[in-house]
């Protein structure tokens, strides 16, 4: 009797076939199969789908955001700034080189539209304002002599001495005297101020691709001198009233006159440089930029000093100047066509149309009737022509369809 062979443990046996598919796996050839599926509602969704990622690529990529073309942001610039007029505050008249801070004329300015004067202030004792923490007080034991206050106004004597008005009593300092809130007087200066003319001359340039610009007209007949910008008849006539900006950004000017603020002069050169110079031109937007909703920091002021001598002793004026700062800021965007960007949308805009494709197989694959059928017809499984020449009983030889085509 013939020995009986040994038999192979059910685990190797496992093992080996999945050793098998894997390296099958590697080794194989996945090419698509077309089929055919008769179903108008799938057929709609499928040309739906393909409709909105074309309109999406042509009206949304290329039309609006011009993705045929190379770009460039942040062109480099360079502003220069001239105010002109007069005004009137209750004692004096004003002109641009006491009320324009600082004169340079760059792209940040200040226009003083209210102040607060402390005259003849010199070096000496006084009382501290009443608007600094613990400087009240009722005796000299309530002063502490060489205490200095970060926001106080000197070096507290030690003596406990009357207030400039009223009967409270508050710590006397060594430093500048009288304190500001002691003897202050207000002068408002924006009676005239909306009729101020601002000059705002912008040039910028593009590197990328060696474009430059200027927001003047190129006349020699005295354009300038009597002009005014307007949007649609003189755009390129750079001079805006202050009022105007500050009605352009949605404020009162009084008030804002009042307790100052921060107004935005926004200069936009967005370019298609396919297109010829004359249609790359500045587009000018005004807004509030300090936060007027929050009292604690509303509002814009700053200080300065002019000193002078009076018998010999060094002398101040402190003035708490209340203004409308103006900043520009220039910002923009440069396109030209380039043949690279082109082909990497046109490219992108072709593969996604594939996903009408995948959309559609899912929902055959999950929701269909027929899924299981159509799965059947999707995915067929064949071995090369030579293998099944020479293994014609393997079912991986069995094709489905001959042509790669079936119907549902």
């Amino acid at each position: 009797m013939a020995a009986a062979e040994p038999k192979t443990p059910a685990g190797a046996a496992a093992a080996g076939r999945l050793a098998r598919s894997c390296w099958s796996a590697f080794w194989d050839y996945e090419t698509p199969k077309v089929i055919v599926v008769k179903n108008r509602r799938l057929g709609i969704v499928y040309r739906a789908v393909q409709l909105l990622i074309l309109l999406y690529f042509v009206w949304y990529v290329f039309i609006v955001q011009k993705s045929y073309q190379d770009s460039e942001t942040g062109p480099e610039s360079s502003v220069i700034t001239k105010v002109k007029g007069i005004t009137l505050s209750d004692h004096k008249v004003w002109d641009v080189e006491e009320y324009v801070k600082p004169p340079e004329g760059g792209s940040v300015f200040s226009i003083i539209t209210r102040i607060e004067v402390t005259p003849f202030q010199t070096v000496g004792t006084c009382a501290e304002s009443m608007r600094v923490s613990n400087a009240t007080c009722d005796s000299d034991e309530d002063c502490v002599a060489g205490q200095l206050d970060m926001l106080g106004n000197g070096v507290r004597t030690g003596r406990c001495v009357p207030y400039y008005h009223g009967s409270s009593k508050t710590c006397e300092v060594s430093g500048w005297c009288p304190v500001e809130d002691g003897a202050s007087v207000s002068q408002f200066l924006g009676t005239m101020a909306p009729n101020f003319t601002i000059l705002i001359k912008n040039s910028i340039h593009y590197p990328k691709f060696q474009f430059s610009k200027g927001n003047i007209e190129n006349r020699k007949d005295g354009y300038l001198k009597h002009c005014t910008f307007h949007e649609v008849s003189d755009l390129y006539c750079p001079i805006f009233k202050l009022g105007y900006i500050v009605e352009q950004a949605g404020e009162n000017f009084r008030e804002l006159a009042h307790t100052g603020g921060v107004i935005g002069v926004i200069i936009n050169w967005d370019c298609d440089l396919d297109l010829s110079a004359s249609e790359c031109n500045p587009k000018y937007s005004f807004r509030r930029l300090d936060p007027k909703h929050i009292p604690a920091s509303s509002g814009y002021n700053f200080r300065f000093a002019k000193y002078y001598k009076i018998n010999g002793s060094i002398t101040r004026t402190l003035i708490k100047a209340y203004g409308i700062r103006i900043d520009v800021i220039v910002h923009g965007q440069a396109g030209k066509f380039s043949l690279i960007p082109t082909i990497i949308n046109l490219a992108t805009a072709l593969t996604s149309i594939g996903v009408g494709s995948f959309l559609c197989d899912w929902i055959l694959l999950t929701f269909m009737n027929k899924n299981k059928v159509y799965s059947h017809k999707k995915f067929d499984k064949g071995a090369g022509p030579g293998l099944c020449a020479s293994e014609p009983s393997q079912q991986d030889c069995v094709l489905t369809d001959a042509r790669g085509l079936a119907q549902l």
